[in-house]
């Protein structure tokens, strides 16, 4: 079957096109492509971005999954990837078997999170073109995440709509930074229940975590070896020495086994957190969910910023600035869905046990 494939794609004629992928990777791709597949976690979110959703022809499995909770707003916009044939497993894990399977059969494998060899192997089996992205994060990632866009845009025909987005993403975060630039009294917080490669408690957080960074607010995570951690389970006596003034829930939490973060702050252990006794304890989008949620980061930021900076971001309404960044970033206003799925707790005070 390879063989044939191979035979027939030689034989087609048809124009190819020379781009370096993330991994610095020479790939020769069709000069036309209309037929995409998005591999490893957070892939598909980019291609959704750049609105190449009718080019998508499969997915790998958790996009086929139904559950009530799910934090992604690019799956929430497009319900029509669960309708589309496998390709493989999630995070990465492809079948060179499924994939060649397909009709119709993809012209580009577009590859999240994947070594030069991994790249090298799948091509050898499939004889499709992988194109390797670095997928990158918006803070100190932030050019490997435009390089991604940007080469997924080349090779599938949608420079204009990559630098869009580029120019949003920067849009947005420059608003963000510049409200309160000049606050010199920052509270601080700590945001818990981040959610790595499956759902955390209170002590899992993020030190260099976006919506704390570009809204002003003092991470008390981002101190020590925190400074460069990207994520990070703390220790419980950390925790009751930061004592943060405001502490934000990260809603995957309450998928965890036990209930997450909200019920650990029901614990006498905890009573003596400043947050808890004041009742300052608040629900952000998640962050991680098939990889980092970056419209969800940009929603949240706004939500912190609003809270923190009242005066600052008075023109910011959290839930109607969150549909504007996805109804930008994925075509459709997703927030009272998130919210619903996450019963109601998204942006709003929270009541620990609860």
């Amino acid at each position: 079957m390879l063989a044939c494939f191979i035979a027939v794609a030689l034989s087609s004629g048809a124009s190819a096109l020379e781009i370096v992928d993330g991994l610095g990777r020479t790939v020769e791709v069709p000069d036309m492509v209309d037929r995409i597949i998005c591999s490893g976690s957070g892939s598909l979110r980019l291609a959704t971005y750049l609105q190449l959703w009718d080019k998508v022809v499969a997915v790998d499995s958790i996009e086929r999954k139904t559950d009530r909770f799910d934090a992604r707003p690019y799956a929430l916009a497009r319900p029509a990837y669960k309708d589309l044939p496998l390709f493989g497993e999630f995070r990465g894990d492809d079948s060179p078997e499924l994939i060649l399977s397909l009709d119709p059969a993809p012209q580009v494998i577009f590859k999240v999170g994947c070594t030069v060899k991994e790249a090298d192997t799948l091509y050898e089996k499939t004889a499709i073109p992988v194109v390797a992205l670095n997928y990158g994060n918006l803070v100190d990632g932030r050019d490997n995440l435009y390089s991604a866009i940007r080469i997924m845009g080349q090779v599938a025909h949608a420079k204009d709509r990559a630098e869009e987005v580029v120019a949003f993403l920067d849009r947005t975060i420059e608003d963000l930074r510049s409200r309160a630039a000049d606050v010199e009294a920052k509270p601080s917080a700590y945001v818990g229940g981040i959610a790595f490669r499956g759902p955390h408690g209170l002590l899992s957080t993020e030190p260099t975590y976006p919506p704390f960074a570009f809204s002003g607010v003092v991470n008390v995570a981002a101190q020590g070896a925190g400074v460069k951690a990207k994520h990070a389970v703390v220790a419980k006596e950390a925790l009751l020495q930061w004592d943060p003034e405001i502490i934000f829930i990260d809603l995957s939490t309450i998928t965890a086994t036990g209930g997450g973060a909200l019920k650990e702050l029901s614990e006498p252990l905890w009573e003596g957190l400043s947050a808890v006794k004041e009742g300052r304890i608040y629900g952000v989008l998640p962050y991680n969910w098939y990889n980092q949620n970056f419209g969800n980061i940009l929603a949240d930021a706004y939500f912190v910023g609003s809270l923190i900076f009242p005066d600052r971001f008075s023109d910011v309404d959290p839930s109607a600035k969150a549909d504007e960044i996805f109804s930008f970033l994925v075509g459709e206003p997703v927030f009272k869905r998130l919210n619903q799925a996450f019963d109601g707790k998204v942006f709003v005070p929270l009541e620990v046990g609860r």
